[in-house]
């Protein structure tokens, strides 16, 4: 399994469209177009399928969690 078949299932298991994809990956400083995110759920047979690789799925996972969880205050050590 590659990380375009983890990228897919996620997205049906999270309900998520291309756009709130999109916003996930906004949350981490990562902006995609339109074009290059459906090109991504091709299939790999297709002309313009494109490879989803380690930096774009770890880019999407800690948007993921901002997204689910919110991002973490700095916490101060206590004294």
């Amino acid at each position: 399994m590659d990380n375009n078949d983890i990228l897919k299932k996620l997205r049906v298991a999270l309900q998520l469209r291309n756009d709130d994809i999109a916003e996930i990956l906004k949350l981490v400083d990562y902006d995609i177009s339109p074009s290059e995110l459906s090109a991504l759920f091709r299939s790999p047979d297709h002309p313009n399928y494109r490879n989803c690789g380690d930096q774009l799925m770890r880019n999407f996972l800690n948007g993921l969690i901002i997204h689910k969880r919110g991002r973490l205050e700095d916490k101060k050590p206590e004294e």
